[in-house]
């Protein structure tokens, strides 16, 4: 009944602004032009209000550049990253050149062209000239963008093998990611969904020798300045790997195998040391700080201080938990690197055999009796 007597309310409201402006237009005089056709006063406070909106677009865009280009990634973490940001920055620069040039022109000329009692405007068909000036100037602005994209593509997908890149497989599944080092041969051994058994999450193929001395982890860990191939499988769905700080993304599709490859340049302490980051981290924290407060006065623990690390992530809605896809990524140095590939498990030592033996002589007293009875009821 409340809603019932609202919508009354307003309805009657509504009618009321309408009669009252019907009396507004009584009560004009006989000189005012009331006609729907725009006059010259009308087409002067319109040119009026284009300028202000150019000046407040102007200002607004000018503002967000400044403003969040705090937002920016840092400085690329490999050695093909910086051809990546000079191709997206050059990209920018040509469309806020063009967005900025036509925008001028186009409140220029509705201002400069302002309609006037008795003036008409020059209507033509066609002019060869114009047609040619903006068909060929973008033609050969986005052909450049292509080529110059196209050599940047080739010099990051061109892996040198004479440079002895090392190998490493990124597995994806919903939703976390696995890495495959391909051990001292350099050499991944086979694999295919149909082996995946127990702890061979992988799917790695036993019998291949190649194999036996390939490490699963579940951090990626890469030597500063050794360039990597990484090979990438899915196990279910449409992934993709994404390194946003080495300026690298490869889609991870099921039922093949796609590669890239990019050398780390700047280790994860250097980037942790670097300005940007101790300021982004500061902020971070400060933030965290304040909204602990507020946790603990409700009785929960603080949040952890935050610190900074690489991740992979997954740039694909592949599911539910997507958001939370991610895996760790150490950059370091090639001895740091070796202590700790070196402490890694191998395939082989992975699928051995336990000792079952051992494992029966280290059993409780009861749950050998209970095991003896079972066998001897099925015995009987």
């Amino acid at each position: 009944m409340t809603v019932f007597l609202v919508i009354i309310v307003l309805a009657l409201f509504a009618v009321t602004m309408w009669q009252i402006s019907k009396i507004f237009q009584l009560s004009k005089s006989s000189d005012v032009d009331s006609s729907q056709v725009a006059n010259d006063k009308d087409n002067k406070s319109q040119a009026y209000i284009m300028v202000g909106f150019v000046v407040f677009f102007y200002a607004l865009m000018i503002w967000c550049f400044w403003h969040y280009s705090k937002f920016y990634l840092p400085e690329a973490a490999s050695e093909h990253g910086g051809a990546v940001d000079n191709l997206m920055f050059l990209s920018i620069g040509i469309i806020m050149f063009v967005q900025v040039l036509t925008q001028a022109l186009l409140h220029f000329f509705a201002i400069k062209y302002t309609g006037k009692k008795g003036q008409k405007a020059l209507f033509f068909a066609d002019n060869d000239k114009l047609e040619f000036i903006w068909t060929i100037i973008p033609v050969i602005v986005l052909a450049g963008l292509i080529i110059y994209g196209l050599f940047t593509w080739s010099d990051i997908m061109n892996i040198n093998e004479d440079e002895d890149p090392m190998v490493v497989e990124l597995y994806a599944y919903q939703f976390a990611w696995r890495a495959r080092y391909s051990g001292d041969d350099n050499t991944l051994g086979k694999a295919n969904v149909r082996f995946i058994e127990g702890v061979n999450q992988l799917g790695v193929d036993e019998s291949d020798p190649y194999a036996m001395d390939d490490k699963v982890t579940t951090e990626l860990h890469l030597p500063v300045g050794k360039p990597v191939v990484f090979k990438l499988r899915s196990q279910d769905v449409l992934h993709s790997a994404y390194f946003p700080h080495f300026r690298a993304q490869m889609n991870v599709v099921p039922g093949m195998i796609t590669q890239f490859g990019f050398t780390p340049s700047i280790t994860t302490e250097e980037m942790r040391a670097s300005e940007y980051m101790v300021e982004k981290v500061d902020n971070i924290n400060e933030i965290r700080k304040d909204n602990s407060k507020k946790l603990m006065a409700e009785g929960e623990a603080p949040l952890d201080s935050y610190e900074f690390d690489y991740y992979l992530l997954c740039n694909k809605i592949c599911g539910q938990g997507h958001y939370n896809m991610q895996m760790k990524i150490v950059v370091e140095s090639q001895e740091d690197y070796d202590a700790w590939i070196k402490e890694q498990q191998t395939f082989k030592d992975a699928m051995a055999p336990q000792d079952t033996e051992d494992s029966v002589g280290d059993a409780p007293k009861e749950n050998l009796e209970v095991a003896s009875a079972v066998e001897e009821k099925e015995e009987n």
